[in-house]
C-alpha cells in the first residue's frame, strides 16, 4: 500500500484559511463586517500570515483547526473573547517568548518605516498573544522553533510577511511603499 505524498506548504496554507475564513463568517454572523465586504482581503492577510510557517507548525496548526471544528470550537471567537476580558491570555512558557521576538520585528519596521506602519504597535502584542493562547502546546512549540530558527538566521518574519503582501497587491518593495506613503503626507510648518 503506498501512502499518498505529505502535502506542501501552499494546500496546507489554503486549507487553514478556509477553516479561519469559516471560524470568522460564524463570529461575524448577524453583524457586518469589513471582512464580509471583502474576503480577499481576509484571507490574503491570513495566507500571508501563515506562509513564513515551517510546514510541521502549519500541519500541527490545521490539525487543531480541525479539531476545533469537529467539537464545536471556533478559534476565532475565543482569541476575541480574550481580547476583549482584558484578562492575562498567556497559557504557555513559550508564548511571551514569542510575542516578544514577533514585537521586536515589528517595531523595528515601525521604526524603519514610520510612514507605512503608523501605530501598528497599539495593539500588535495583545492580538497576538491572544491568538497564541488559543492554541495547543504543541502548536506553540513548534512555533517558538520557527521564530527561534529565524530569529538566528537573521530574518524578521514580520518583514517577509509584508514584503509578500506588498507584492502581492503590486505596491513594490517596502522601500518603494515608505516613499509612496511619505509622498502622501503634506509638509509640516
Amino acid at each position: 500500500m503506498t501512502l499518498p505524498p505529505i502535502p506542501g506548504p501552499k494546500p496546507l496554507v489554503e486549507e487553514i484559511v478556509q477553516h479561519e475564513w469559516e471560524m470568522m463568517m460564524e463570529v461575524v454572523a448577524g453583524r457586518p463586517e469589513l471582512c464580509q465586504e471583502r474576503p480577499g482581503g481576509f484571507r490574503m492577510m491570513r495566507e500571508i500570515t501563515n506562509s513564513v510557517l515551517s510546514p510541521d507548525t502549519l500541519r500541527s496548526y490545521l490539525g487543531e483547526l480541525r479539531q476545533a471544528r469537529l467539537a464545536g470550537r471556533n478559534l476565532l471567537e475565543e482569541k476575541l473573547a480574550l481580547i476583549s476580558a482584558h484578562a492575562p491570555a498567556i497559557r504557555h512558557p513559550f508564548v511571551s517568548r514569542i510575542v516578544a521576538v514577533e514585537t521586536a520585528w515589528m517595531a523595528e519596521l515601525s521604526e524603519r518605516f514610520p510612514f507605512t506602519f503608523p501605530g501598528a504597535l497599539s495593539d500588535f502584542a495583545r492580538s497576538l498573544e491572544c491568538e497564541l493562547a488559543t492554541l495547543s502546546d504543541a502548536t506553540v512549540t513548534l512555533l517558538y522553533r520557527d521564530v527561534l530558527i529565524a530569529r538566528e538566521a537573521g530574518r524578521n518574519l514580520e518583514r517577509e510577511r509584508y514584503e509578500t503582501l506588498f507584492r502581492r497587491l503590486a505596491r513594490g518593495t517596502l522601500e518603494e511603499v515608505e516613499a509612496e506613503e511619505r509622498a502622501r503626507v503634506p509638509d509640516t510648518i
